[in-house]
């Protein structure tokens, strides 16, 4: 069992949090919300504070980007992509006859912007690029290849608590998740929905000077989020029930006594909301401890 108890007075600056605490047995922790709300830093915090090695976060969108490395700087790994994931470099995005019609149409929608990147004949890889750098939906079929990878791979061990950052950001893909839930018999112990405004999100997204971070494109990622990974959140509601799914707010400053912002402090308070919103589900928590 583990409770939240707040320090006597405030802890050094530092990326801890306000208690450690030790989780065992399996179960999907799952962290949602849209572009820029600090998944990657709070899923960071939780780990180190859950005492969970590095490969239990999961990071849809760093796997996707390593995909794309991979592929473009391995030649191995390349020559596997499709038959591991469906994900065919020598095909053209353009073909009808070896890619999803829908799939076609939408690709030629960005023609232009795609002939200025990858030429001509762009590849089912550059349109993976493409919509992982453009924040548009990447094919259901893809995404799940490569998450299904990774979570078999943490489910053939005994115990195994996963932090599952940016996946389901559809429904289909959240009929996925509870797929992989009920074949590999890892219960989803809590759905933690990051949650900051618009204004918000463009103001953390263009401070951290990302090339992709342009006002165009965070305007797409939002509506993106709107459009999709808020219904794929209510449909796991609908299917684990409401207690299973929190509402965090993902913007809780915190300021010096000089009146600047102290980031690490924030992150600390989002992380701790996380932690009491697990505390609902203390089977996962437990071997309270003073400190990290």
């Amino acid at each position: 069992m583990s409770y939240i108890h707040p320090p006597p007075s405030r802890p050094p600056s530092s990326l801890g949090l306000l208690v450690s605490v030790r989780a065992t047995g399996r179960g999907i922790i799952i962290l949602s919300g849209p572009s820029s709300c600090g998944k990657g830093v709070v899923a960071a915090a939780l780990r180190r504070t859950l005492h969970l090695p590095e490969r239990c976060h999961i990071s849809m969108g760093d796997a996707l980007r390593r995909t794309i490395h991979s592929a473009r700087t391995d030649a191995s790994f390349r020559d596997r992509l499709g038959a591991d994931y469906g994900i065919w470099p020598d095909r053209c995005v353009y073909d009808v006859e070896q890619n999803d019609p829908a799939l076609v149409a939408k690709a030629r929608h960005y023609e232009a912007e795609l002939y200025v990147r990858y030429g001509s004949d762009p590849s089912q890889l550059d349109w993976l690029d493409y919509c992982v750098t453009c924040g548009l939906l990447v094919p259901d079929p893809w995404s799940e290849g490569i998450i299904e990878g990774v979570i078999a791979d943490l489910a053939t061990q005994h115990e195994s608590i996963i932090l599952l950052d940016g996946y389901p950001r559809t429904e289909v893909a959240a009929r996925h998740v509870l797929d992989l839930s009920e074949r590999h018999r890892i219960p989803i112990i809590k759905v933690i929905h990051l949650s900051v405004s618009k204004r918000e999100m463009h103001r953390r997204a263009l401070g951290r000077q990302r090339a992709d971070d342009t006002p165009e494109m965070l305007e797409r990622r939002y509506a993106f989020y709107v459009d999709h990974v808020q219904p794929s959140i209510e449909f796991l509601k609908s299917q684990l029930g409401s207690r299973a799914v929190v509402l965090v707010d993902a913007h809780q400053p915190a300021y010096a006594t000089n009146g600047e912002l102290d980031l690490e402090y924030s992150v600390r308070n989002v992380a701790n909301a996380v932690l009491m919103a697990l505390g609902v589900s203390r089977h996962i928590l437990e071997n309270l401890e003073d400190g990290d």
